[in-house]
């Protein structure tokens, strides 16, 4: 039986796979090939056969280095604890974050992605961490996710002006790769107190890496969706439920009506405890 080869993708589906892979953006103007270059490598080594030996160069001074944390993991921790508990406002909080240095996200991104929407607001959205829209931008939820979660939050009765959005990790990781235990680590302390200086009646944390990571629970997002639980800031206990992220409900779009459904009960929530855009 012969084996039929698969058909080369087209432009498209190469798009679509580079930027999968956390290719986005392009260093030249056009592609080079780098087969049809001329060989320029035969006239140098001819010059080296009869050239005395050089000494060895040293890299020059001005080189750049690669940034990086020169913070230890467990300092870092300790350090973003201290730090996010003596921020006694949000814009403080935002301050600390602009100048924190223990976590290398902070070298990568383009800018810190603090939050977004109303800060006096009765509930609160949790993702993961920015992409590259949101690393442009400055705000969460801003690309083809961040429309889908405000037609989310339109369909009961909300907008950015009556709710407060933001992540565990305020920095885009390169590539949109995932965050690693230690930078959600240094990470969480800031969006815990985030969470406490906000506030809010309702707390809904979206997707699995958020839920598992503010709700202190290892169930998938299949088992935790839907269900209320109890986040306590240490000076108050508010309710919190978990539903999918819009970026999952792009790549699953079956599932939408499970997070319509969990919408429908927060609405319902928000409504026994008062008007909800209040």
């Amino acid at each position: 039986m012969d084996l039929i080869p698969e058909p080369a993708p087209n432009v498209r589906q190469l798009l679509a796979f580079y930027l999968e892979a956390g290719v986005d953006c392009a260093l030249t103007e056009g592609p080079v090939d780098r087969l049809t270059e001329p060989d320029t490598a035969a006239a140098p080594i001819a010059v080296r056969e009869t050239a005395p030996p050089r000494p060895v160069r040293e890299m020059p001074a001005a080189m750049p280095a690669v940034p990086r944390s020169e913070i230890a993991p467990e300092a870092a921790i300790a350090l973003a604890r201290e730090a996010a508990r003596t921020a006694p406002t949000l814009e403080a909080l935002r301050t600390l974050l602009e100048s924190f240095e223990g976590c290398a996200l902070r070298n990568t991104a383009t800018r810190l992605v603090f939050a977004d929407g109303n800060p006096q607001a009765r509930i609160m959205f949790v993702g993961e961490a920015p992409g590259r829209d949101e690393d442009i931008e400055g705000l969460p939820f801003v690309g083809r996710s961040g429309k889908l979660l405000d037609r989310m939050i339109a369909a009961i009765g909300l907008d950015r002006s009556k709710a407060y959005i933001a992540n565990v990790i305020p920095w885009r990781p390169p590539g949109n790769r995932t965050p690693t235990p230690q930078e959600t680590q240094i990470c969480l302390p800031f969006i815990q107190r985030q969470i406490e200086l906000v506030n809010p009646d309702i707390l809904v944390t979206l997707g699995n890496p958020s839920t598992q990571t503010l709700l202190s629970t290892r169930d998938g997002i299949m088992k935790t969706r839907g269900r209320w639980f109890d986040y306590d800031t240490g000076t108050r206990t508010i309710r919190a439920m978990a539903t999918f992220h819009p970026a999952y409900l792009l790549r699953s779009p079956s599932y939408k009506r499970m997070s319509w459904q969990d919408l429908r009960t927060i609405a319902k929530a928000l409504e026994q405890s008062g008007s909800p855009s209040s």
